[in-house]
């Protein structure tokens, strides 16, 4: 056998210890930095900076209002705060679900109980926004705020007649006359009808009865404007419907003097919790790796949510 014959049947084992040699490697390599990772990740829980105890916690509730968890989180975390003194609750929303609204309301309010609460008004505070604002001891708006919207709605689309012309029909099987209660093929009934509005009157009632008692004013009085219309900040100062007009400034002030803050307060604002950031990357990664696998595409990016921790504006 030649030197040239050894070196051929040589050469595929020297290959294939190079190629395992290779994965070897880049295997400890990716074990070391996802080790890194998670050292950091785990490091960073927690991690806030020292304040002096003049600490302002800032909520912002913005757009329609419906998963309300994140700001429940920040507003417990914020209360069970030792340096944080008072919160402002910054509101830019058009409203949104009651029972969102109300949640809202109530933690705000248990806040307020513990530490002062100011809430700020910011382009639009209605309806279920104004609803979460009536739980602070004390409500600012701007002049042009749009605010109020004292009410409530429903709205049932009926597309019966466009199936009918495209030649489809329902069935609808059901245990009771009223558990086909809000139909989309078919006018309501009037005993549906009066079952929802019986429902929406509730409602309203506990809006009316929520102003009433925050800000309050007789019963009554609330009644009359709770028709659903919009004020503007001015308006609804007038009415008693808030405290005093001004900005985002002029609440943490408000806050300040309430918490009895002497100097310039810490604005404290929430800040991504890096391991709360990474178990929503990694769930929705999974979730999106599964979904590809499953329709036989490619998995697209996950969308990230925030947790929180803190970061302060001196």
């Amino acid at each position: 056998m030649t030197d040239s014959d050894i070196n051929d049947r040589q050469r595929p084992r020297s290959l294939l210890t190079t190629v395992l040699a290779t994965i070897g490697g880049l295997t400890i390599l990716g074990f070391l930095f996802i080790t890194l990772f998670f050292m950091w990740i785990v490091r960073s829980v927690g991690e806030r900076p020292v304040l002096s105890g003049q600490g302002i916690g800032v909520v912002e509730i913005a757009g329609m209002i419906a998963d309300v968890e994140p700001y429940l989180e920040m507003l417990r975390e914020f209360r069970d705060a030792s340096d944080i003194k008072a919160v402002i609750v910054r509101i830019d929303s058009p409203g949104g679900a009651v029972g969102a609204s109300q949640e809202l309301y109530e933690e705000i309010q248990a806040v307020d109980k513990e530490k002062p609460v100011v809430a700020s008004l910011a382009s639009m505070a209605a309806s279920g926004g104004y609803y979460a604002a009536l739980g602070a001891r004390h409500i600012v708006a701007n002049p042009g705020t749009v605010t109020g919207s004292i009410g409530v709605i429903m709205k049932l689309p009926n597309i019966g007649p466009l199936l009918d012309k495209i030649g489809i029909s329902t069935t609808v099987i059901k245990s009771g006359d009223l558990k086909d209660l809000s139909p989309v093929t078919r006018e309501i009934t009037e005993q549906e009808r009066r079952v929802l509005a019986g429902v929406m009157d509730d409602i309203h009632a506990q809006f009316v009865s929520a102003v009433s008692e925050s800000r309050g004013l007789p019963l009554e009085d609330v009644e009359r404007l709770a028709d659903g219309r919009i004020f503007s900040g001015s308006q609804a100062h007038d009415l008693g419907l808030l405290d005093e007009l001004g900005g985002f400034e002029r609440a943490v002030e408000r806050g300040a003097e309430y918490a009895k803050i002497s100097g310039r307060p810490e604005v404290v604002y929430p800040q991504e919790d890096r391991l709360r950031f990474l178990r929503k990357m990694l769930r929705e990664e999974v979730s999106a790796l599964l979904s590809g696998v499953l329709s036989g595409g490619v998995a697209s990016a996950p969308q990230i949510s925030k947790g929180f921790s803190y970061e302060y504006v001196p």
